[in-house]
């Protein structure tokens, strides 16, 4: 039996800000090529093969859609479940015309599931924004099928880079903490020049490094050399615009997946860190989770 899920695990602030965000990029705009690459730079560890026929599972946290929309081509039925009107009146538009999804306006500590009703679920970049990131995926678990798959994107702690990477990542902080608490306006104004003045030259700088083959290891944003900017413009703002934003080590969210009754843990060998997929534990092992 999952116990000790946190009541009203949100924050209302977090919640109006990502539903100002995705509104303002509801993905519209998003390449075929970036959504299916960053697709895959999540869902490449994700045991599709090992769902049942016609499966059921949860997008938790879907803010736009975005990874529903191709998740969907591949199961039987998602519901998609946001804590934000705003984000799924988005998500709504964006699936419009796909017969085989629901909508939830709820948060993870109030999913609509019966225990053990669910054949998957994934929460990609969500629970490092929310006040108590156990107690979320213990929320998630109760949902879960024996058996069934939990894919999860959590920010890293940075922890096997070098110490000048770590000093921008806390000068970048001390940032998001001034920017995310600014006028919508400001902030977006804030984020777009972020955009465009640090991610798009460093990124691209990344590229033609790359090209070169002389890219550097930790090379700051190296991730986006790909991207197009509207992949950069969304993510400045996903970044600097939040004002919860928590960090893992792999271990850490390990020991959160086991104490939560998931087994057979894998973590993603590429970036983005740390993406992790883990299987509910089934009635015959130790069914408890201590949060």
């Amino acid at each position: 039996m999952i116990t000790n899920v946190k009541k009203s695990n949100l924050d209302q602030n977090v919640v109006m800000d990502f539903g100002s965000e995705w509104s303002r990029f509801d993905q519209a705009s998003l390449s075929d090529a970036d959504r299916t690459e960053i697709f895959w730079n999540y869902f490449h560890i994700f045991p599709w093969d090992q769902l049942p026929q016609s499966s059921i599972g949860a997008d938790i946290g879907c803010g736009s859609g975005r990874w529903a929309s191709l998740a969907v081509r591949r199961v039987g039925h998602i519901h998609l479940v946001d804590p934000s009107s705003d984000a799924l009146a988005v998500a709504r538009r964006n699936l419009s015309n796909v017969q085989n999804v629901s909508f939830h306006h709820a948060s993870v500590d109030n999913l609509p599931f019966e225990e053990g009703s669910l054949d998957f679920a994934y929460s990609l970049g969500v629970l490092h924004h929310v006040p108590d990131t156990a107690s979320a995926i213990s929320s998630i678990a109760h949902a879960l099928k024996p058996g069934a798959p939990f894919l999860v994107y959590l920010y890293y702690t940075l922890n096997h880079r070098p110490w000048w990477y770590r000093a921008i990542w806390r000068a970048s902080d001390v940032l998001r903490k001034i920017i995310s608490r600014m006028p919508v306006h400001m902030k977006n104004f804030v984020c777009e020049c972020i955009a465009l003045l640090i991610y798009f030259p460093l990124a691209r700088a990344a590229l033609l490094l790359g090209r070169l083959g002389i890219l550097p290891g930790s090379w700051p944003l190296a991730y986006y050399r790909n991207c197009g900017y509207y992949v950069l413009r969304t993510d400045a703002l996903d970044r600097f615009g939040t004002r919860i934003e928590k960090r893992f080590t792999s271990k850490e969210i390990e020991t959160m997946l086991r104490s939560c009754g998931f087994t057979d843990i894998r973590f993603s060998d590429k970036q983005p860190f740390w993406c992790a997929v883990g299987f509910k534990q089934t009635y015959k092992d130790t069914n408890s989770c201590v949060v």
